[in-house]
């Protein structure tokens, strides 16, 4: 797998990234001029008790008023002003707080996932459970199942939205069970409020699976397979597909989703998981009653395992999709600097949700200030200038243990002076022992 040529001519002509064959990606020298973005420094606050300070970009509507470019426009056609997208939960569970994610600029807004029925949703308290390294929270387990509010008053509200912010990009979440009627008419009452793509939930990881929503649909491809030919037959706008990491392979469902007609997937949702074990009380946690379901695991822990499931699926789009589908990454997003490992192995956005809850909706600011740093610490122009440039370097071990050998035998052979006494000439004897001379 190769860089894009045009990708490959950017990089080469500022010096910074070659082929695998050639150097690494590293840091072009003479380039560590300091994003041009607002000089102020903001710190992530609150329950996440970080002290980690970037710079804070100057946002006008979403787009950076300065410093790189950060408009990202999608495969499918959306166009985001930044590529920081608020992620399926809390953060857009109804209009006040959608408004507060666009006045403070992120690039979208994905609104929490909804179905017909709401009746059916009835949510618990305590429904988080957090895990901590010297205070730190690293991980968030949540019990939570998707909006509890009338779909009525949901799609008012996302009409209000699109009313207001017309320019801005809505996504609707949306979730049913195996009923082509059910997803029909979900989609046709969605597309009616102005919303700009659709996210499918295949991916909850608890609550629903029992009746064959989220992870259980998810997980089974030929069941998979036939409700994205449903739902893309119907939608006439965007479809993403949100993937399940509760999977051997990822790539499966991914390529069945694409397959199938979706523009693009996004991943991961969460991991399903059990915080702990509270060991005065032997109760699990989040403790409801004394006890507790399996949950969905989220915040900066998950982000090695994110990477590895978006670089899978990013390889996949490039060899069976010709790069032209959308891939937004998803877990652990807390910095400009994790998003950009995202970016760089191919993704096109990023989404946040465990991040929003524990630092707040001005923390995209932040996300995008710290972004412009990485990239004008490499001079790069644009966010295509080095989306997927990380892709190539992933190999099979095989293949790892064949260059090295390679490697080792040419420093070998271009070692310099004698390796043993019986090499030693008597023609050529100054000559060898000058070969062996340090200064």
């Amino acid at each position: 797998m190769t860089v894009l040529p045009r990708q490959q001519q950017v990089l080469r002509r500022k010096g910074i990234c070659s082929l695998p064959s050639e150097r690494p990606l590293g840091r072009q020298e003479g380039r560590s001029r300091r994003a041009r973005c607002a000089s102020k420094t903001l710190a992530l606050s609150g329950n996440g008790a970080r002290s980690v300070e970037s710079p804070v970009a100057n946002l006008v509507d979403g787009r950076a008023a300065d410093g790189p470019d950060l408009t990202v426009k999608h495969f499918s056609g959306l166009t985001l002003p930044n590529p920081f997208v608020i992620g399926s939960g809390p953060p857009g569970t109804n209009y006040a707080v959608m408004k507060k994610a666009f006045d403070e600029g992120w690039g979208a807004v994905i609104a929490k996932t909804v179905s017909l029925d709401s009746s059916k949703v009835v949510n618990v308290t305590p429904r988080y459970a957090k895990l901590r390294c010297q205070k730190e929270v690293i991980g968030w387990e949540n019990i939570e199942l998707i909006s509890d509010r009338p779909l009525e008053t949901m799609l008012d509200e996302f009409k209000r939205l699109k009313q207001e912010y017309p320019d801005r990009i809505l996504i609707a979440s949306i979730m049913e069970e195996y009923n082509k009627d059910a997803w029909e008419e979900l989609i046709e009452r969605c597309e009616e409020t102005g919303v700009d793509a659709f996210e499918i939930n295949f991916s909850c990881p608890h609550g629903m699976p029992e009746r064959k929503m989220g992870m259980a649909m998810g997980q089974d491809c030929d069941l998979l397979e036939e409700v994205c030919g449903w739902i893309n037959a119907k939608a006439t706008k965007p479809v993403w597909a949100k993937m399940t990491p509760n999977i051997t392979d990822i790539a499966f469902p991914a390529r069945t989703a694409l397959t199938a007609g979706c523009e693009g997937v996004a991943a991961i949702n969460t991991i399903t998981s059990v915080m702990g074990i509270n060991l005065e009380t032997l109760r699990p946690e989040p403790s409801v009653e004394g006890y507790t379901t399996p949950g969905g695991y989220s915040s900066r822990a998950v982000k090695p395992i994110a990477l590895a499931k978006v670089m899978s699926i990013a390889q996949l789009i490039r060899s069976d999709f010709d790069n032209n589908r959308d891939l937004s990454g998803i877990g652990g997003v807390e910095t400009g600097q994790d998003a950009a490992e995202f970016l760089l192995l191919g993704a096109n956005s990023v989404q946040v949700c465990t991040g929003v809850m524990l630092h707040g909706y001005p923390l995209v600011k932040q996300l995008c200030g710290g972004l412009q740093q990485f990239m004008s610490n490499h001079g790069f122009n644009s966010i295509e200038d080095f989306r997927g440039a990380s892709l190539p370097y992933f190999t099979t071990h095989h293949e790892l243990v064949r260059m090295q050998r390679e490697s080792i035998a040419a420093k070998k052979a271009a070692r310099v002076g004698l390796s043993g006494d019986n090499e030693w000439s008597g023609d050529g004897f100054v000559k060898e022992a000058e070969s062996m001379v340090a200064n």
